[in-house]
């Protein structure tokens, strides 16, 4: 039996007792993992596959060892140049032991379906806004906490003149009593 799973973002195909590294988890060493991500499922030739999870099946693991991969050089030139960069890196990964290809021992969660729905915020009353696309003007009007009276106006105009001389007309009012 062998399931394709997905663990920190990559996909595996595992087996019963298979070692495998994978990016590192935050787990501690010697303690078992339960991966709900089953993509695919095979059981002696009876393939089960997901859409996109198989319902009720997990994998759990046994997490063995924390440890860094191979070094890898990452070496950049441009030649005629005289640019050379050399870099290394190390990836951390962890070593799992797969234990258990099977239904999935989490409990299930109850969602409870509330009637009584509440509304949505509302805007203050004393909230006012305008919009023009043709001449791409918002005017805002907003009676804040703070001050008794908050306005905004805000213009971008550009004419064909202007653009072609460069300039644009932005201007950006605000009024606070």
């Amino acid at each position: 039996m062998y399931a394709i799973v997905e663990i920190a973002g990559q996909q595996f195909k595992v087996e019963k007792d298979q070692q495998i590294f994978v990016h590192r988890l935050d787990a501690k060493q010697g303690t078992k993992v339960s991966f709900d991500k089953v993509l695919l499922t095979d059981d002696n030739g009876k393939v089960n596959v997901g859409s996109p999870l198989v319902k009720g099946m997990s994998v759990t693991a046994k997490v063995m060892d924390h440890l860094n991969g191979d070094m890898v050089i990452v070496f950049k030139k441009k030649r005629r140049k005289g640019y050379k960069v050399k870099n290394g890196h190390r990836q951390y990964l962890t070593k799992l032991e797969i234990e258990k290809i099977g239904s999935s021992t989490s409990k299930k969660k109850v969602v409870e379906n509330k009637t009584d729905k509440e509304p949505a915020a509302k805007k203050p009353a004393s909230y006012y806004s305008y919009s023009n696309s043709w001449s791409r003007t918002s005017i805002e009007f907003v009676e804040d906490s703070n001050a008794w009276f908050g306005f905004d106006i805000v213009t971008t105009r550009t004419s064909y003149q202007e653009s072609l001389s460069g300039t644009k007309l932005s201007m950006k009012i605000q009024i606070h009593f």
